[in-house]
Parts: structure tokens; C-alpha cells; sequence
């Protein structure tokens, strides 16, 4: 008996393994997608949560991974945040584990979710307007 418990995984490693703590990683891994994604439009939890027909408390566990989303509420979910459903499954692996964001990611995440707020459309296509020409010269320079 002895032996067959020290032959057995450890717990850490045989938890990895389990279809639910797969499945809680893939909850959890969606839920970081639709909060970058709201973040991005630069809409509030209630917002969200008022657009998909939840209560505030709903939309926060969702984001957290703490429910499960149905298909039918993810598929309402990406109608209302404008992706296709497959955008919230990006960077997950086959373990159920995500990838992290990288440098350039979290710049991007920031820049639009920093975007969305400044409330005067002269500012908006003045910095849109910087950013195009940044790329324009970054392009002519990768080209010569």
C-alpha cells in the first residue's frame, strides 16, 4: 500500500491533469478576455452587465472566472463587445493555462483603454493622426 502512494503523482502535479481544473483555468482565461475587451471599449461593469441582460454581480464573476459562461450568453457577450466568439479562446493553451501578456500587449491594452477616454474628438484624431504617421515613418525605415 505504502508503495503505491509513493509511486502515485503528487497532488500538485495530478490537479494540473484534471478536466475541472482545466476547465476552472478556461473560466478564468475567458473571463481576463471579456474584461480586456470592456476595458478596451471603455465601458464599466454595469454597462456590460446592463447590455447582456445581467445584474452588476453577474458580469463580476464572469470576468473573474468565478461562473461558467453558457455558450448562448458568451455568444450575446461577443455580439455586444463586437468579437467572434473564438477572440475570448485566443492564447489559451491546450492545459488550460494562459499566456501571458506581453510588453507590447499591455502597451496596446493601455493605449486603447486610455484612448476611449479623452472626451474630445479633436484630441482623438490628433493622436490617431501621430500614430499613423509614427507607423508611416517606422514602415519607409524597415523598407530602405
Amino acid at each position: 500500500m505504502a508503495d503505491q502512494i509513493a509511486a502515485s503523482p503528487s497532488v500538485a502535479e495530478d490537479d494540473q491533469d484534471k478536466p475541472t481544473t482545466r476547465a476552472r483555468n478556461a473560466d478564468r482565461h475567458v473571463g481576463a478576455r471579456i474584461r480586456e475587451r470592456r476595458l478596451m471599449l471603455g465601458l464599466s461593469q454595469q454597462q456590460l452587465a446592463t447590455m447582456i441582460g445581467v445584474t452588476y454581480q453577474q458580469a463580476h464573476k464572469y470576468e473573474r472566472g468565478m461562473n461558467r459562461i453558457s455558450a448562448g450568453r458568451l455568444f450575446e457577450i461577443g455580439i455586444v463587445l463586437g468579437v467572434p466568439v473564438a477572440w475570448f479562446f485566443e492564447g489559451l493553451e491546450q492545459d488550460g493555462q494562459a499566456q501571458p501578456l506581453g510588453q507590447r500587449q499591455r502597451m496596446c491594452l493601455e493605449l486603447a483603454r486610455n484612448f476611449v477616454l479623452i472626451d474630445n474628438e479633436k484630441h482623438q484624431e490628433a493622436l490617431s493622426q501621430m500614430a499613423r504617421a509614427l507607423a508611416a515613418q517606422s514602415q519607409s525605415r524597415t523598407l530602405d
